[in-house]
């Protein structure tokens, strides 16, 4: 890469590694470390959520899903709008006047302890999980790309969000997430610019020749289990996701805790209701563009070098014949796509490219399984896709704005993650089971600590999480494991006739079956994962019953509340 890109690169880490820590002052108290003094603007809230859930798996798998499988990805964010309504009614202004520091602190006031400690390790466990994916998305394609140690790569994104999470805590986080979300949303737009300027052909064209290969396709209205990405699983699984990710997962709560009154806490939410799903389209449309210029630009046939450098290696003769029949079959291709950009193209020349789109598809899928067969690990390499457009096409000066734009998307989320892990660990287990009555700053020592130790769990895991597959999909994976479930203890909560008991049994049945679906049904796809552990912790819960709850003090969320 060129030293201007660079540059840009280094520039950008310093600036916002020296402000967050800048934005340390006023954390000197708990309050202050985890909530930022419950004084954050609406606006600055609203966008840090929106920067957590922009992440570098957004930027590399997204756009990779979008060049491979095309738009259909965005129906899973269906359920998002329904979902923050539900909330902005109950647990957003429960939560915010309950003045916890934590979403599960409020378990064991309406419960017990047991569950509040087992939601709680449940919720660590998960995002602990996720962090490391989202440090691997680009931690790995850096090193493929540079021919970097992992490790070193993991540690280019790891450190200094550590640093200035540890020094700042929630508020250095959230201001740096604006800075960090104008770049990334800058980026995108100038990658659809240089996209529409370099495709041979007019916009239209090549919405044409995308939608002739089903890379337009949003809606798909079949009901099968076994489909990932459907208009049901979005709306219905979906929904499901998106009320325990943002109504009682510790990364998306601690936010809205940090807004000043309730009205300023639903305010930041409506900005992912009303932005989340025109931004994930336009961060499909980008792999959709990468896909329609490389019908006109010869690509590699593998995106991973690393990939192609062994498969060359170890067979150059295989690798030859494979290679013939990929620019054939690309050609073929390209000339199918040009008759359909013009105006007189017909169905039978929209069927033709979809045919040779298809050939040229099987010739890079048996090259991969020859790539898996020669390394021994997974061939998939969607993740590779924009990273290799970005370094070999985009113009000096962006492809480094693009790469800073990856990095500060990566440390976005990692810190907002961090800092609710750290909070989560401090507040629910260490000041409730080991040291109920230390000071303040004991317990901010002790969070520090924390945010470190989840830091270096969250870069072993980095050096797993990439030989997974689609990266954006890990994510989500790991997430419905969990979610579900514990969306289902806080449902309980509302329900009056549920008491502790029930709400502790059915959380761990409600994993259980989660666990009995995804080993015995492995064909049912991830979003209902969140639809059946919910449904399972309910129904155990009020079979079970038990009452009011164990507390003296507990009673059940109302949406007047």
């Amino acid at each position: 890469m060129h030293w201007i890109n660079w540059a840009i690169v280094i520039v950008w880490l310093l600036y916002v590694s020296i402000d967050g820590i800048r934005r340390s002052r006023g954390t000197n108290k708990l309050e202050g470390y985890f909530l930022g003094g419950r004084s954050l603007p609406w606006w600055v809230v609203g966008l840090s959520v929106m920067a957590t859930q922009l992440s570098a798996v957004t930027m590399i798998g997204t756009t990779g899903q979008g060049a491979v499988d095309g738009m259909r990805f965005v129906q899973f964010y269906f359920g998002l709008p329904i979902a923050l309504v539900i909330l902005g009614v109950t647990i957003v202004p429960f939560l915010h006047r309950a003045k916890v520091y934590t979403a599960y602190e409020f378990l064991e006031r309406r419960f017990d302890a047991k569950t509040r400690s087992l939601t709680s390790v449940l919720f660590l466990v998960s995002r602990g999980l996720s962090c490391g994916t989202i440090i691997a998305a680009p931690a790995v394609v850096f090193s493929a790309i540079f021919g970097w140690p992992v490790g070193w790569s993991v540690a280019l994104i790891g450190v200094p969000t550590v640093i200035y999470t540890m020094i700042g805590g929630v508020q250095a986080v959230a201001w740096t997430d604006v800075k960090q979300m104008v770049l990334v949303v800058s980026a995108l737009v100038a990658v659809v610019i240089v996209l529409l300027l370099r495709i041979p052909v007019s916009p239209d064209a090549a919405l044409h020749i995308a939608g002739a290969a089903g890379r337009l396709r949003v809606f798909d209205f079949n009901f099968k289990l076994s489909e990932t990405y459907t208009f049901w699983s979005g709306i219905i699984g979906g929904t499901f996701l998106m009320l325990s990710y943002f109504g009682t997962d510790q990364s998306q709560v601690q936010r809205y805790l940090t807004a000043k009154t309730v009205d300023e806490a639903r305010s930041s939410h409506l900005i992912s209701a009303y932005w989340k799903i025109p931004l994930q389209a336009l961060i499909l449309l980008v792999g959709v563009l990468v896909f329609v210029f490389y019908i006109f630009v010869s690509p590699p046939m593998y995106y991973n070098p690393a990939q192609d450098r062994a498969v060359r290696a170890a067979d150059p003769a295989a690798y030859a014949a494979l290679d013939t029949r990929y620019r054939a079959a690309f050609d073929a291709r390209q000339q199918a796509a040009r008759v359909v950009a013009t105006p007189e193209a017909t169905a039978e020349n929209r069927t033709a490219f979809a045919l040779s789109e298809k050939a040229m598809v099987a010739v890079r899928t048996e090259a991969l399984k020859k790539a898996e067969a020669v390394t021994g690990q997974p061939s998939k390499d969607v993740n590779y896709i924009i990273p290799h457009f970005v370094l070999s096409e985009l113009p000096i000066g962006l492809a480094g704005l693009f790469i800073a734009a990856v990095i500060a998307a990566a440390m976005s989320a990692v810190s907002g993650e961090l800092a609710s892990l750290s909070s989560t660990t401090v507040i629910d287990l260490y000041r409730r089971w080991i040291a109920p009555d230390a000071d303040d700053t004991h317990y901010l020592k002790i969070s520090r600590a924390a945010t470190g130790l989840w830091g270096v769990f969250a870069c072993i895991v980095a050096t797993f999480a990439a030989t997974l597959g689609s990266l954006i999909e890990v994510v989500n994976r790991y997430g419905s494991f969990f979610y579900g479930s514990i969306l289902g203890v806080f449902i309980l909560a509302m329900v009056p006739r549920a008491g502790a008991n029930g709400a502790f049994v059915g959380l761990i049945l409600g994993m259980s079956a989660v666990a009995g679906v995804n080993h015995w049904a492995p064909e049912v796809a991830f979003l209902w994962y969140n639809v059946i552990g919910a449904v399972a912790v309910v129904t155990v819960g009020l079979l079970i019953g038990g009452g009011s709850a164990q507390n003296s003090d507990a009673r059940p969320v109302t949406i007047s509340e």
